[in-house]
């Protein structure tokens, strides 16, 4: 829930943002997309700089470290005076986001070795639950008109509080060192090396439409400010939902079948949710593309964890920091892809990650072990 702040938070206030650090002008396109860059940067430094460490030291230092960056950050943002001083806060945000990925998954793994599917995408569902809680907290907040650094600033509570409440936990070890499959024997494995461009396509998938469904339902279709921000909570919503339904459920499935359900759903209620000419029908597929990407990253990792079970924090620090390139890359490319044309037209850019997807999906399921979900 700390590192759904991180992820839904600055998108509500692309245009509040634009408003407050672009002048009369406000920022551009590419400007606003560079905010969600920087995010996205963040989790892919603190996953970087923390993966050689994780499996060595323990996870309680690192969801400590991460909890306590997500706090301060917000802190920093809601004291922010220009543009610089904002991108520097959110890239420390996703610094400390980053930390708390990298560990949060390899213990959900050792504690269901048998149903990581299931469980994998339960842990995902509690950050789509704080994507919901985020979005509808600042949503509400707009339409009350209460300043956005005072909403900033009381976010910064929950990662305090999850902070404090981590001080006396007990965690599980990860794996043992003499067990565990070095990074650098995984990197030299075909398997992975395709894993690895998968999740970057998962997080594309699902990342690009997180960072720019406000602003699309405020400037492309047409909804007031505060309705833009309720879009992304429903979609976090649809995420949630889909996420906990295969938790419950994922047993019964072949892994590689839901995310290829999952790729093609996403991928026709993108091109609904820009051609379709009526808004709410528009607006309503883009809100249903969080139903249909909802599995696939974390059920990439499960995927990824079931072929190489000794893969350790590192593992998954390397798919995560992958995963979050993704969504680096395709929200900067939407802002850069808007400026040269349309809104629309930067997501429709989002189809492309989930196709290619199911073309990768194909070929891992042909070389992938039976396992369990």
């Amino acid at each position: 829930m700390a590192m759904a702040i991180a992820t839904n938070l600055p998108p509500v206030y692309f245009t509040t943002f634009s408003h407050t650090f672009g002048g009369e002008a406000g920022l551009t396109a590419e400007q606003l997309g560079r905010i969600g860059a920087f995010v996205f940067g963040g989790y892919v430094i603190g996953l970087l700089v923390s993966l050689p460490l994780g499996d060595r030291i323990g996870a309680k230092p690192f969801v400590l470290v991460g909890n306590a960056f997500v706090a301060a950050s917000l802190m920093l943002i809601a004291m922010a005076v220009n543009y610089m001083m904002l991108l520097t806060a959110v890239l420390s945000m996703g610094i400390g986001a980053g930390i708390i990925e990298l560990i949060t998954s390899p213990i959900v793994s050792v504690l269901a070795p048998n149903r990581r599917t299931n469980a994998l995408n339960l842990l995902h569902a509690f950050y789509s639950f704080g994507s919901v809680l985020t979005v509808l907290a600042a949503s509400l907040m707009i339409y009350l008109g209460v300043s956005w650094r005072l909403v900033v600033l009381g976010m910064a509570a929950l990662p305090v509080f999850t902070f404090f409440g981590f001080t006396g936990a007990v965690l599980p070890p990860l794996i043992h060192e003499d067990h565990r499959t070095p990074l650098r024997r995984l990197i030299r494995m075909p398997f992975f090396l395709v894993a690895l461009i998968a999740i970057a396509l998962c997080g594309a998938s699902e990342l690009g439409m997180v960072q720019w469904l406000p602003t699309y339902a405020e400037r492309g279709l047409g909804f007031s400010r505060w309705f833009g921000g309720f879009s992304l909570m429903f979609f976090s919503a649809g995420m949630f939902v889909g996420r906990w339904s295969i938790g419950s459920v994922g047993h019964r499935f072949s892994p590689f079948v839901l995310e290829s359900i999952g790729c093609g759903c996403a991928i026709l209620l993108i091109l609904a949710g820009v051609f379709v000419p009526y808004p709410p029908v528009a607006l309503a597929a883009c809100i249903g593309v969080g139903l249909a990407v909802s599995c696939l990253w974390p059920t990439m990792l499960a995927i990824v964890a079931g072929e190489f079970p000794a893969g350790g924090a590192s593992m998954f620090g390397f798919l995560a920091a992958s995963g979050n390139i993704g969504g680096l890359v395709v929200s900067w490319l939407i802002g850069v892809v808007t400026d040269r044309s349309s809104l629309r037209i930067g997501i429709t850019f989002t189809a492309i990650a989930p196709f290619f997807l199911l073309v990768l999906l194909a070929a891992l399921a042909k070389h992938a072990k039976p396992q369990k979900s």
